[in-house]
């Protein structure tokens, strides 16, 4: 118990020391640039050590559940016997990972839903889009991308195939779809897809990758085990912009059927 808490306090420091910079910049422009009193001083110290100690606590629940559960799943899910392998065989065909691609894709699906900046952003673009852009539509978008994504990067680290190949070409695909989109949806699909790599995403998507890389055979880690959150940013570009594409054939084609 003892050898916990030192090991949290420790990630506290680690912690207060990465964000005492930030908190510098903000007291001294507030201070010496804007040049006005800070009000309620005693309050903002006190958010300022809420924060502090709800990121470490983040972090080490990270370091005690998200990164093993995710590592572990990874590899169960490509184990000999749960694939249903007989042991004499040399290769492994990449059709054979199949719960894996559904593992990927859903946690995808589940994590971009539950991503609370997804949420921010949905929400205000239904406000300033006056309800063209629905906040569940939007979400719901991102996540269908999000798992396209995450399982096509399972699909790269079991078939041991390039990074750029899928980069170069959906960001080709991005950019294609963005010539026939309405403008208005364009901005907003590239913030969806940044929103994904936040704090909830990044962590279980980084074990997910790192644990599959590991348990596949002749895949490294290091070169292997990363690049899913390439993946997780993209794809939901990609989503979004075809949601709004559909949406706008649908819209035309309801307005063209009234008589």
């Amino acid at each position: 118990m003892t050898e916990q808490l030192v090991e949290f306090f420790l990630l506290l420091l680690g912690t207060a020391r990465d964000f005492i910079p930030i908190f510098m910049v903000l007291i001294g422009f507030h201070l010496f640039i804007i040049r006005k009193a800070i009000n309620n001083p005693k309050k903002i110290f006190t958010g300022f050590i809420f924060v502090l100690l709800g990121i470490a606590v983040f972090l080490k629940g990270l370091e005690m559940a998200l990164f093993p559960i995710g590592k572990l799943m990874a590899t169960q899910l490509t184990t000999i016997e749960f694939l249903g392998i007989n042991t004499l065989q040399k290769t492994i065909s990449w059709q054979s990972y199949g719960w894996v691609y559904v593992f990927a894709a859903s946690l995808g699906f589940a994590v971009a839903l539950a991503e609370p900046s997804l949420l921010a952003i949905a929400a205000k673009a239904e406000q300033i889009s006056g309800g063209t852009i629905r906040a569940l539509g939007l979400r719901i978008a991102v996540g269908v991308g999000l798992g396209v994504g995450l399982a096509l990067g399972a699909f790269r680290i079991i078939t041991g195939t390039e990074l750029y190949f899928y980069i170069i070409s959906g960001f080709a695909i991005a950019t294609l779809q963005s010539l026939f989109t309405p403008k208005f949806i364009i901005g907003i699909a590239f913030d969806s897809g940044t929103v994904t790599t936040t704090m909830i995403t990044v962590p279980l998507v980084t074990a997910l990758g790192a644990g599959l890389a590991q348990a596949i055979p002749g895949r490294n880690p290091v070169l292997d085990g990363f690049g899913l959150l390439a993946f997780a940013s993209l794809y939901p570009i990609i989503a979004v912009l075809s949601y709004a594409q559909i949406a706008q054939w649908l819209n035309k084609r309801s307005l063209s059927s009234k008589p």
